[in-house]
C-alpha cells in the first residue's frame, strides 16, 4: 500500500468528504446521517475557532477525516473531543492509526490538551481497539446514546490523559 499522508483539511476537500460519507459503512459508526449535502460539507471545512481538521490521503485520494475540537470553556480548555471516519474501502488498513497518531501529537505537544474525550458505539470493536491502542480507557456507558437505523444504541465514554 502507498504511503498515508496526513494534512490539514482544505476547502477543496468538501466534495471528497461528502462522497466518503455517503457510504453506510462510514456513517453507520458516526453521528452522521445518510445523504449528507454538499452545502453542509462546504460549511464544515471552514475554519472555526478551536477546531482542527485532519485528512488522510493515499496517492492524493482522501481516505480519512478527523476533527478535533478544543473546549472553549476556560475551565475545560485542557480538554478536546474528536470524531473520525475512514472511507469504507480503506478501513482496517492503518488510516485510522495514522490520523490518531497525528491528533494525539497535536493535542499533547501543540494544543495544551491534557485530556481527550470521545464516544464510541458499544458494537464497534474495531474503533474501541483503535482507541485503546492510543491509551483511551472506557469511563462509562451512555444508555440509548443515539438513534441508528431506527433503534437506540449505547455508547461508551472513553478518555485519554496526557502522559507526564
Amino acid at each position: 500500500m502507498s504511503e498515508i499522508v496526513i494534512r490539514h483539511v482544505q476547502a477543496a476537500d468538501a466534495e471528497a468528504l461528502q462522497q466518503m460519507h455517503v457510504h453506510q459503512d462510514v456513517y453507520h459508526s458516526t453521528l452522521q446521517i445518510p445523504h449528507p449535502s454538499m452545502d453542509m460539507w462546504h460549511e464544515r471545512v471552514m475554519r472555526k475557532p478551536g477546531r482542527r481538521q485532519l485528512v488522510a490521503c493515499i496517492d492524493e485520494r482522501l481516505v480519512g477525516h478527523l476533527t478535533v475540537d478544543v473546549m472553549e470553556n476556560p475551565r475545560r480548555s485542557h480538554v478536546a473531543t474528536f470524531g473520525i471516519s475512514i472511507a469504507s474501502e480503506f478501513q482496517n488498513r492503518g488510516v485510522g492509526s495514522a490520523l490518531m497518531r497525528e491528533m494525539v501529537n497535536l493535542c499533547d505537544n501543540w494544543l495544551r490538551v491534557d485530556r481527550i474525550e470521545l464516544t464510541v458505539f458499544v458494537d464497534n470493536p474495531v474503533g474501541i481497539a483503535l482507541y485503546r491502542k492510543f491509551g483511551f480507557e472506557i469511563e462509562g456507558t451512555g444508555k440509548k446514546y443515539a438513534l441508528r437505523n431506527g433503534e437506540y444504541v449505547d455508547a461508551y465514554y472513553m478518555a485519554r490523559m496526557k502522559q507526564a
